[in-house]
């Protein structure tokens, strides 16, 4: 037999050879793939694993459902199990894992709207659960179909339903109905009323939109669908739904999920798997995250301390740390006690930057050919702007005629930006702007002094553009998820893309460090921070925000500090006062983790000696610093008239003096 078929085989054209060869290889595939499933499914009248989240350095951190409570089939009230089958699957007891005739409607609606209708069942929701990614394709949806009906043969339909009830994500970080039952009602699953059932039930069709604390009566009305779905199953009478729509339900406050000091990261990182896969809940996958333990302890402990400092119960902080260079989110906190107060402020709090915004509008004037020292007159005329005669003042009550962009950044001068945004332009701003991650700003004149709104993860993330060499990153918290088998099911590369050019970014970076050294931020040097940073204060109208953004070659975090319902910090609440001492700490223990070292130096920058008081060509007697130029940049020529110099110097000035006066009259004369 075997000599016959090898003999055919040998007689056939190339082309048939190679058909059955690939035929024979992708047989050998599925059939291998239909055995893994099969073992897999096997695997759950064991039990089900959990879902891992690791660290960077590759522990374990903590599991996807931390308030996992599975319970038997027993110990839910049948209340529960019928309103689950009823509102979605009806037909659960009688298909084979695949309802042939919600199928068919489904095609046939598609075909005829042209809208997406599913029709899975509660095994196939339980398929994609726990073996599958929430991503359509037609693939996918094959996979699904074989892995149910592999599930129908090896277990029985309570089983089912028992995982199915057990693993079902139903909002807040919750997965189960005990679980859920205690959270929303205090009480076990097997004692829930029809009414309660009803509203458990309801959630799974969106657990986000319907969440019983965000979206109260939507809930309650997807619960009326429920009772009805039930009464049209058999399951109850009309009478029985009358009296259930009738009951006020009352749901409990909320709580978090997780109580631990870093919950807010951990609410990050699952959001973020959340976004990936859904609410699936695989088990015995892993995540591997980009947070750092020593980091994030770091980052929980500065951020409780320097509240701490404050006296102020309500007062509330922020804290993202990242690595400029790809993303990675190293640390993240977002509120002072995750379980008083859940709301993650790193990630859903939009506030306004105040000064904190400044660098991108410098950054869009280097990138149309301004340079550190361009000079900005005029700034005693600026004239109010828009209809309301909203009219910049600075916060010193100053009022010089003219500054360079370098010490217009560095005393944080408000008619300095005003007038630069006016000759930048508002759309050359924003289009930086939104490159390097902030979207959705207002076209208005006072954008340059931060009225737009923005998280603080995500002004920490258009900061990395600095040290970076001038490139925007997408912040990931997630690396890679891997299966229960070792493969890959999703990776996270690094993003980037060129905002700015690699010199104008350096020249942010000497600007930015200017501040620390002797501008708004001068105090980080007194507190410790030895090694070479950049960052920017921002103090927003009436000291409701205060914040510090800043960076080092390694690392760039952002701090907010302020009231969740917008108030008045205190008096002088500036962020230097605030969110600096919080920031520094955080940086000095950081260090110790992930080493400075300098900020890498373009190629395309030409060195100027200037004097830094006056930013003009050095005489005797001036303190200087090195100004970076990049190819285009004019380099002063004038000598600096605030320091005394030697004769030769003081004569040279006199005649630039002379000169400049004569060429003004001559000018005067031609106009």
């Amino acid at each position: 037999m075997i000599g016959r078929a090898r003999a055919w085989f040998l007689g056939q054209d190339r082309s048939i050879r190679l058909a059955v060869l690939a035929g024979a290889v992708l047989g050998v595939l599925v059939t291998g793939w239909v055995w893994k499933q099969t073992w897999a499914v096997h695997k759950l009248t064991r039990g089900v694993g959990d879902t891992w989240f690791h660290t960077a350095d590759g522990k374990r951190w903590f599991r996807l459902d931390e308030q996992r409570q599975d319970v038997p089939l027993a110990r839910i009230t049948p209340h529960l199990q019928q309103a689950f089958v009823a509102v979605e699957d009806h037909r659960f007891y009688i298909h084979p894992g695949i309802d042939p005739i919600g199928l068919s409607r489904a095609v046939y609606r598609n075909l005829a709207t042209g809208r997406r209708e599913g029709a899975s069942t509660i095994t196939q929701q339980l398929a994609r659960t726990l073996f599958l990614s929430n991503r359509k394709s037609y693939t996918r949806k094959l996979r699904e179909a074989v892995i149910s009906v592999q599930m129908e043969l090896q277990l029985t339909k309570a089983q089912i339903l028992e995982l199915y009830l057990n693993r079902i994500y139903l909002s807040a970080g919750v997965y189960g109905v005990e679980p859920m039952a205690r959270r929303v009602f205090g009480k076990p699953a097997a004692s829930l009323s029809l009414a309660e059932s009803a509203f458990i039930a309801g959630l799974a069709r969106a657990p986000a939109t319907l969440s019983p604390w965000s979206n109260f009566d939507g809930a309650v009305q997807r619960s009326h669908v429920v009772l009805a779905r039930m009464r049209e199953a058999g399951f109850i009478t009309a009478d029985d739904e009358r009296a259930a729509r009738r009951v006020r339900l009352r749901v409990r406050p909320y709580r978090p999920t997780s109580t631990a000091s870093d919950a807010y990261a951990r609410a990050y990182v699952r959001q973020a798997f959340r976004d990936t896969l859904g609410g699936d809940h695989p088990p015995e996958w892993r995540v591997d995250t980009t947070i750092v333990p020593g980091l994030q302890e770091a980052a929980d402990r500065v951020v409780r301390e320097g509240l701490g400092r404050f006296g102020k119960p309500d007062l509330q902080a922020a804290l993202v740390a990242m690595d400029p260079a790809t993303g990675d989110v190293l640390a993240l906190v977002g509120g002072r006690d995750p379980a008083a107060f859940p709301f993650n402020r790193a990630t859903r709090s939009r506030r306004q930057p105040g000064s904190a915004f400044k660098p991108l509008l410098f950054a869009a004037a280097l990138e149309q050919g301004f340079s550190p020292v361009s000079v900005l007159d005029g700034l005693d005329a600026i004239a109010p702007q828009g209809a309301d005669e909203w009219a910049p003042e600075n916060a010193s009550g100053k009022r010089p005629p003219s500054l360079t962009l370098r010490a217009a950044l560095v005393e944080s001068n408000n008619r300095a930006a005003t007038l630069l945004q006016q000759r930048v332009g508002t759309r050359r701003v924003l289009r930086v702007a939104s490159d390097a991650g902030l979207h959705d700003l207002p076209n208005v004149p006072s954008l340059s002094l931060g009225t737009g709104l923005v998280t603080p993860l995500e002004l920490t993330t258009a900061f990395a553009m600095f040290p970076n060499g001038g490139r925007s990153v997408r912040p990931r918290a997630i690396l890679r998820i891997l299966d229960d088998d070792g493969a890959v099911a999703f990776s996270n590369p690094i993003v980037r893309e060129n905002v700015i050019a690699p010199e104008v970014a350096f020249q942010m970076v000497s600007m930015l460090q200017d501040v620390v050294d002797r501008g708004t931020a001068s105090q980080a040097r007194r507190m410790g921070v030895r090694f070479p940073v950049g960052g920017k204060t921002g103090t927003t109208d009436d000291f409701k925000d205060a914040w510090f953004v800043g960076f080092s070659p390694t690392l760039v975090v952002g701090v907010w500090v302020g009231f969740d319902q917008p108030a008045t910090i205190g008096r002088e609440a500036y962020g230097s006062r605030y969110a600096l001492p919080i920031w520094s700490d955080f940086m000095r223990r950081a260090a110790r983790l992930r080493p400075p070292g300098a900020f890498e130096r373009p190629a395309g920058l030409r060195d100027e000696t200037l004097c830094r008081i006056s930013y003009k060509r050095p005489v005797s007697g001036c303190p200087t610093y090195t100004e970076y130029l990049k190819r285009g940049d004019v380099a002063p020529d004038a000598l600096c008239p605030l320091h005394r110099g030697t004769l030769r110097q003081r004569l040279a000035r006199t005649l630039d003096g002379w000169t400049d006066e004569l060429a003004r009259k001559i000018r005067g004369l031609f106009r």
